[in-house]
């Protein structure tokens, strides 16, 4: 068996185009565009990719763009005094933090500092609260990618065994939750799954496999069962090359479908951020 490569820049471009059409209806509705507000503390060069991939994505969307760069040494409590002027404006509608944040600053209190209604990574409170009742609003955007891309694939989930490595507040728990809306069986399997030496075991049966660790090979190809469909999330560089955390070519030769790194779940991220925006704009509206 040699799979199909489930890629995410042609599903990005599709979900573009639909994403243009509801930017299109609220300005014939308001006179405005949805306006995200990129948070940047400091200088860190992947930031500046991310946010430069954010403003390209945010122009071909027609969605006004506005970045701010606050110092590293800005205090606590003046960050979020900034936050709290955002949430405000009536301009805008959402917010975006780029991490890591300064170590002065404590990261776990940045979602309940940016409104419910203006939360374009879907990580506040009472979005994941809805998330875990189905309601959603706003869904973190990697987990909602991943999602985009196993619909993509028109296989049925109920009931098929779904198996998620790592347990992140942004990929894993959130997805492990999604996957439970469509009823896959779901394991969640982390690093005390490690430590007992049964993350194998559980990779072993998984009919949809999704992996987000972030560290490059821990999954073996020979572990992947035949036909499963496989997302890799994770991103890590080796040798001057990025790769994922799955062993691609051998995985491959066992998969019915598969994300390549880079190319798969990456694409996706920046879109599924504007579509929150939309979301927000819309709400606000």
């Amino acid at each position: 068996m040699s799979a199909k490569l489930l890629e995410g820049k042609p599903l990005a471009l599709k979900i573009k185009e639909e994403i243009k059409k509801e930017v299109a209806q609220l300005k014939a509705k308001s006179g405005q565009r949805p306006v995200l507000a990129g948070v940047q503390i400091g200088d860190n060069p992947a930031a500046e990719v991310y946010f430069k991939s954010q403003i390209k994505c945010a122009a071909e969307l027609d969605i006004e763009y506005r970045h701010h760069k606050l110092s590293q040494e800005i205090p606590q409590d003046k960050f979020f005094s900034f936050l709290d002027s955002l949430n405000s404006d009536k301009d805008t509608s959402a917010v975006f933090i780029q991490m890591p944040l300064p170590g002065h600053i404590d990261s776990r209190l940045i979602p309940r500092h940016i409104s419910p209604f203006k939360d374009a990574e879907g990580m506040h409170p009472e979005n994941l609260g809805k998330l875990f009742f189905g309601r959603a609003k706003f869904i973190p955007c990697t987990a909602n990618s991943v999602m985009e891309l196993l619909r993509s694939t028109g296989v049925n989930l109920r009931g098929k065994e779904a198996v998620v490595v790592g347990h992140s507040e942004i990929v894993g728990k959130p997805l492990s939750l999604l996957l439970l809306e469509q009823f896959a069986t779901t394991t969640v399997c982390h690093i005390a799954t490690g430590e007992r030496g049964l993350t194998q075991e559980h990779i072993k049966r998984a009919e949809v496999l999704v992996v987000a660790v972030g560290r490059a090979g821990l999954v073996k190809g020979e572990w992947i069962k035949e036909g499963a469909i496989v997302v890799d999330v994770g991103i890590n560089r080796v040798n001057e090359r990025i790769v994922g955390d799955i062993e691609f070519e051998e995985a491959s030769k066992r998969a019915s479908w598969i994300t390549p790194v880079p190319g798969g779940v990456g694409p996706l991220t920046v879109t599924m951020l504007m579509r929150n925006v939309v979301e927000a704009a819309k709400l606000q509206l």
